[in-house]
């Protein structure tokens, strides 16, 4: 079994062997994190405004303030569903891409290039769709309750780097290997995630430039880690091809 340490030290070495592309390739990943969500949830808060100026300012010139609210919110709304299929249809696929360079950079020295490999490797909307779904339950499990939409985080956290080394695999064969995989390890999982809070909260002190240029990339590598280590026993296991 696997221990954070030992994930964290081999990733550390992987990514900072090749700095400069882990950077750029884990900035781009970072990118495409949940973006899209929030500036589609600006919308809502937009819509809102207009009452909670009524309710602390009184009425004034209120239909010219709705209207103006109105526009301002539409303007969310379309920014926000923009970013949102960019994320479906590019975002997904680069982070495949992504966790393609970050198993590679074990052993290799690729390139930032390897963020592209899912739009070149014949299977793109396999990727997308695949990916969409992943999304898709994860987001409907967190609107039951918190916790369930956790386990399914963990428990598909796999899935992108499966993708990465068999994009021609269906879907659900991928479901199926990542459950497979985190079956028994998503508390461990969880648990690694905790480890890098120091790091977040440099992130935050700095203004993101210690996620750029380091925490981002480092995090990266060791999912990727964890990925190898998972890839092992699933061969030994007999349930991964």
């Amino acid at each position: 079994m696997w221990t954070s340490a030992e994930l964290k030290m081999r990733a550390k070495g992987a990514f900072q062997k090749n700095y400069w592309s882990a950077v750029l390739v884990g900035f781009v990943m970072a990118i495409f994190g949940g973006s899209a969500g929030m500036a589609a949830g600006r919308a809502s808060g937009y819509s809102n405004a207009y009452e909670e100026y009524q309710y602390y300012w009184g009425g004034g010139d209120s239909l010219a303030f709705a209207a103006a609210m109105m526009v301002v919110a539409a303007v969310a709304g379309i920014i926000g569903l923009i970013f949102f299929f960019l994320d479906i249809f590019v975002g997904n696929v680069l982070k495949i891409g992504g966790c393609r360079f970050f198993i590679m950079n074990q052993t290799e020295n690729p390139s930032a290039g390897m963020l592209g490999f899912g739009f070149k490797s014949g299977n793109y909307g396999k990727l997308v769709l695949t990916m969409f779904l992943k999304q898709l339950y994860e987001g409907l499990w967190t609107l039951l309750l918190i916790v369930p939409g956790i386990i399914k985080h963990y428990e598909y956290l796999m899935i992108p780097y499966i993708l990465a080394e068999n994009p021609e695999m269906e879907r659900q064969e991928a479901f199926l290997i990542s459950k497979r995989m985190m079956m028994g390890q998503k508390m461990n999982a969880f648990v690694l995630d905790l480890t890098f809070i120091g790091w977040r909260i440099l992130e935050m002190l700095s203004f993101g430039i210690v996620g750029i240029f380091y925490s981002g990339p480092y995090y990266e590598a060791t999912i990727a880690e964890l990925y190898s280590v998972n890839r092992t026993m699933a061969y030994q296991n007999g349930y991964i091809r």
